[in-house]
């Protein structure tokens, strides 16, 4: 949907001057429109957000948030609703030691109420070593493209399709970091550093 430019409200091809200096007035009423935009974009943008914390986290009642209670979800191998959509992601999830959804191009287009987003994804999935099979890491690039619909003031996922590109399995290779001492680990729950009340402020000088 094009939006009105920001324009100037005089419609002379001299604008008006005021001592001596020439001023410029702006339409308030397209400005409102071009500002509720942003707003409405970014609102948008935290709830893709907000379901890769839910995701990766595993708090299922935080990407439960980001879907309407009546959406629907396509992830390819699975169709249904929300409720059916989380059964089926701790099913799935419980394969892997974490994952890590990496979010790229965000492009909102809103249309009052309604808005279609496409969220170009990388999603990293670990998985454990087994008897036959080396640790590993199962990568999918893709997008979520969505229908967001706001309702009551809020804007959540009515309807979402998952676009597949490509997918690979990478080795993953031995020397890498290991986190040790002191080092924040990443948790998959609820104590997750994230969700912490406040971050520690104590310095450690001597590392």
């Amino acid at each position: 949907m094009p939006y009105p430019e920001l324009r100037p409200a005089y419609h002379s091809s001299d604008p008006p001057r005021r001592n001596g200096v020439r001023t410029m007035t702006f339409d308030t009423e397209d400005f409102g429109a071009r500002l509720q935009r942003v707003i409405d974009q970014q609102e948008i943008r935290d709830v893709v957000y907000r379901y890769c914390r839910g995701i990766d986290r595993r708090e299922y009642d935080l990407v439960r948030s980001c879907y309407h209670p009546d959406a629907i979800d396509d992830h390819g191998n699975f169709r249904g609703s929300v409720d059916a959509f989380l059964t089926h992601a701790q099913q799935s999830l419980a394969h892997f030691e974490r994952t890590m959804h990496l979010i790229g191009n965000v492009l909102v287009e809103p249309l009052g109420a309604e808005a279609r987003c496409e969220s170009y994804a990388v999603a990293y999935h670990r998985l454990c070593a087994t008897r036959t099979k080396p640790e590993r890491d199962f990568v999918v690039g893709l997008r979520y493209v969505d229908d967001f619909e706001r309702r009551d003031g809020t804007w959540r996922i009515a309807s979402r399709v998952c676009a597949f590109e490509w997918s690979r399995i990478d080795p993953v290779a031995p020397g890498g970091w290991v986190p040790t001492g002191s080092a924040v680990v990443g948790q998959i729950d609820g104590s997750d550093v994230v969700f912490a009340a406040k971050l520690p402020r104590c310095s450690n000088e001597g590392n």
